[in-house]
């Protein structure tokens, strides 16, 4: 019988994992692309709570098979139960290959562009950048020297938490705990700072859109499209399932006190950002949250934003790995992935080679692009399965009415429903967006369509594990 991990997790870890998983570098460079695209304060703060309210219906969704199915492997297991063992393993391939470590990597690298605020990182010449690239037809070029130095940063920093996970699930928790409550005291530092401080304005509120009709709903959709980013990483927690104490209530509850954490935090933020610039300065700035600080503590706030934003992505980097190996791990555990994988090392009695395995492909990604590139490619990849997961549920409800649920989704069939149509129209203006922006020029990928390639080739690996015997499994009742 496969090593079970054990269940160490509380509550506060919960919680912890969630808001550390979601807050990240979204929150201080977003604002300023939303408020040109919106034009308005009022629309900018209304994004940010639309965004966290339609992300909160598809954790309401997600939290019923969560708490069904308390198992290491999130999602993975829920699809298997949901849709079989060819979808569970895609999903699965795809977490691995795509959106859980895409995910790790963007965030590990906004870590380390800040750190060019402290510290020169070298830079290739530009003609050296650009003279070695794969090329990849119909999905574009990829340039591995590009930026170099900010990515061997973001390299170390990732090794760096593999290695602190790799050693001990107990001090990868405790690291994601203390950099949590960092990183959400110094973001009520600094709201309470511009508000107490500063030299702002309740006049900056009263600006109103420019746009009107249907030019309106298309900013409101570009913007939310931005803000989704900003709330990406709200399900990580369901990949440790079988590691936390009491799931059937504190995976249920640690994933929507969180989600409702992190939506008060970025409301707030945008307030204060408001209320010391007027939107325009906003939409002009390409540091926000600096100019914001400037004018509540003057000179030096700069290298505090730069600060703040380091000790964000750090716990929001440790939250990923800590979390998204677990999915990988599951698979193998279950003999639909390389056996080795599913190991439990023997010392520290973590998920160790999956970590190792995590660690290096997400180091390849580093290299293979850009930070918009890995952020795109991740985005629409992982809501394909949010979206995915919500239709599960409603499936769940069929194939098994009496299986036990400790929690059910509220507002059941209504807030499935809403979710899934809007994250289908979330989807569909993606790629749309994409394959225009290349074909414009603006991009030398079509990053939606790299990420479904990389997902797609998982189908070659379904059937060879498929042949060798592992995805036998039948679907049961949990």
């Amino acid at each position: 019988m496969a090593e079970k991990l054990e269940r160490s997790l509380g509550l506060a870890s919960t919680v912890s994992l969630v808001v550390g998983g979601i807050i990240g570098s979204a929150i201080f460079m977003k604002p300023a692309l939303m408020a040109s695209q919106l034009g308005s304060p009022w629309l900018l703060l209304s994004v940010w709570i639309l965004a966290g309210f339609i992300t909160f219906l598809g954790a309401l969704t997600n939290a019923e098979a969560a708490a069904m199915m308390p198992e290491t492997g999130g999602q993975y297991i829920f699809f298997q139960k949901m849709f079989g063992d060819f979808t569970a393993f895609l999903y699965g391939w795809s977490a691995f290959a795509v959106f859980n470590t895409a995910g790790a990597a963007s965030i590990a690298y906004v870590f380390s562009i800040y750190t060019e605020y402290f510290i020169h990182l070298p830079r290739l010449p530009k003609e050296t950048e650009q003279l070695f690239y794969i090329y990849m037809p119909g999905i574009g070029k990829i340039f591995p020297l590009e930026n170099i130095g900010v990515k061997s940063m973001t390299i170390v920093l990732i090794w760096l938490l593999t290695i602190v996970n790799y050693r001990s699930t107990h001090s990868g928790d405790r690291v994601q705990i203390l950099f949590s409550a960092l990183k959400v005291g110094a973001m009520v530092f600094l709201v309470l700072g511009i508000f107490i401080f500063g030299h702002g304005s309740v006049s900056h509120f009263a600006q109103s859109s420019p746009h009107s009709g249907w030019t309106l709903v298309l900013a409101i959709v570009a913007a939310t499209s931005g803000a989704f980013w900003g709330y990406d990483g709200w399900n990580n927690i369901t990949f440790m399932a079988g590691e936390i104490k009491n799931p059937q209530r504190n995976l249920a509850m640690g994933l929507l006190l969180g989600l409702l954490i992190v939506i008060a935090i970025y409301f707030l933020l945008n307030l204060a950002y408001i209320y010391a610039l007027p939107i325009d300065v906003i939409a002009s700035s390409s540091f926000v949250g600096s100019d914001a600080a400037s004018s509540a503590f003057g000179f030096g706030a700069g290298a505090l934003i730069a600060l703040m934003v380091m000790i964000s992505t750090f716990g929001a980097t440790n939250g990923n790995i800590l979390a998204t190996a677990r999915v990988t791990f599951a698979m193998a555990q279950e003999k639909k992935f390389f056996a080795v994988i599913g190991e439990v090392h023997p010392k520290y009695r973590t998920p160790g080679k999956a970590l190792l395995l995590h660690g290096a492909w997400t180091s390849m990604l580093i290299l293979s692009g850009s930070f918009d590139m890995l952020t795109d490619m991740l985005v629409f990849a992982s809501w394909l399965f949010y979206t995915l997961g919500a239709v599960g549920v409603m499936v769940l409800r069929k194939k098994m009415p009496n299986a036990e649920r400790p929690y059910k989704t509220w507002g059941y069939p209504f807030v499935p429903v809403a979710f899934i149509s809007i994250a289908s129209l979330f989807l569909v203006i993606t790629l749309y967006n994409d394959i225009t922006n290349y074909l414009n020029g603006t991009s030398p990928l079509i990053n939606s369509l790299f990420g479904l390639a990389l997902t797609a080739m998982g189908i070659p690996l379904y059937f060879y594990f498929k042949q060798k015997g592992g995805l036998t499994s039948k679907v049961q009742s949990p």
